[in-house]
């Protein structure tokens, strides 16, 4: 028998939360996103004013623009909001977070991520408990 590290199990937990409680959530979530993508353009280099134009949150249900980093295109999911740097005229963002052989990098994304994770993991997780426990199943 092969172990699939729990995925099952979280699968099943994850279907049973109700569908009143995941709606609760999505403007955490958006609120969150902003918020991350907020800090990603005071953080993103100043001589790339487009790069900072770029960035860009994807609610649930929404599409991503094309070229946009990390992973291009693509629709957010249920309870899932995306944010992203780059565009179809702006494609160099990870050339700007990671450095190149000609220009040393000049990350934004991850360190603002690293200063926004634990703020956003606490609003969600008090959404998430608050949703469940005003639901009528959360008992």
């Amino acid at each position: 028998m092969s172990s699939d590290g729990g995925l099952s199990s979280f699968q099943k937990r994850m279907r049973a939360i109700p569908i009143a409680v995941r709606e609760a959530v999505e403007p955490a979530l958006v609120k969150s996103g902003d918020e991350l993508a907020a800090v990603m353009k005071q953080l993103a280099p100043e001589a790339q004013g487009d790069l900072k134009g770029s960035i860009t949150v994807t609610a649930p249900g929404q599409r991503t623009p094309a070229y946009s980093q990390p992973g291009g295109s693509r629709t957010a999911q249920e309870n899932e909001v995306l944010v992203t740097a780059g565009n179809s005229k702006v494609r160099y963002a990870h050339l700007q977070e990671y450095g190149t052989a000609h220009a040393h990098a000049q990350p934004f994304f991850w360190p603002a991520v690293r200063l926004t994770k634990k703020r956003i993991t606490n609003r969600i997780k008090r959404a998430i408990s608050k949703a469940v426990r005003n639901s009528k199943g959360g008992q």
